[in-house]
């Protein structure tokens, strides 16, 4: 029996042509399984025990790219592992792996291509944190007060000014205020 998994990395993304993909391939519609979830989210780790507890021996597990399994090579091949020791192969549309043959070759090519896709994902991270770095963007809401307002806060503060008077002032909760009293004591 074919069994799909899907798996996107964000909300933003969709998992319409990775499902197309998984039926074109013969995976029955019933049996993909795999839900649009955060990579860091546990949803997608259920869906892939799901997936891995109703396999049985003789199946193949088709996913579309190998980074599908797992977010480093160490955890993509140890979910490979467990579907072999269910008894069950996978394959992978996008990709050379088919590890119904257990050639040295076909082993080789699969470590090489999930080493990869874990070298992609942590080129794409890092491109992402130099954007931010240069866009000065962190994530994060915006600060609500700019640094010359934040240094009037802690002289005021030091001069024995009241906290509900100081968010009152200049708009912001008590919190925003206690925040801003203890940056200075670090600095």
């Amino acid at each position: 029996m074919l069994l799909g998994y899907r798996r996107v990395s964000t909300q933003d993304q969709d998992l319409t042509i990775q499902t197309q993909k998984l039926i074109d391939a013969g995976v029955s519609e019933d049996k993909i399984y795999g839900v649009k979830a955060s990579g860091v989210s546990d949803k997608n780790q259920e869906e892939l025990q799901r997936l891995i507890t109703f396999a049985r021996e003789g199946d193949t597990v088709v996913i579309t790219k190998l980074d599908r399994l797992g977010r480093s090579l160490k955890q993509i091949l140890e979910v490979i592992d467990t579907i072999h020791r269910k008894g069950a192969t996978l394959r992978c549309i996008d990709q050379p792996v088919d590890t119904s043959k257990s050639d040295p070759m076909s082993k080789a090519m699969l470590s090489m291509m999930g080493l990869f896709a874990e070298l992609e994902r942590d080129l794409i991270r890092e491109r992402t944190l130099q954007g931010r770095a240069a866009a000065n963007n962190y994530g994060g809401r915006p600060q609500q007060l700019d640094d010359e307002k934040r240094k009037q806060i802690r002289e005021l503060l030091k001069a024995g000014t009241s906290k509900v008077k100081l968010s009152e002032k200049y708009g912001v909760s008590r919190t925003t205020i206690l925040r801003i009293e203890k940056e200075g004591l670090t600095e």
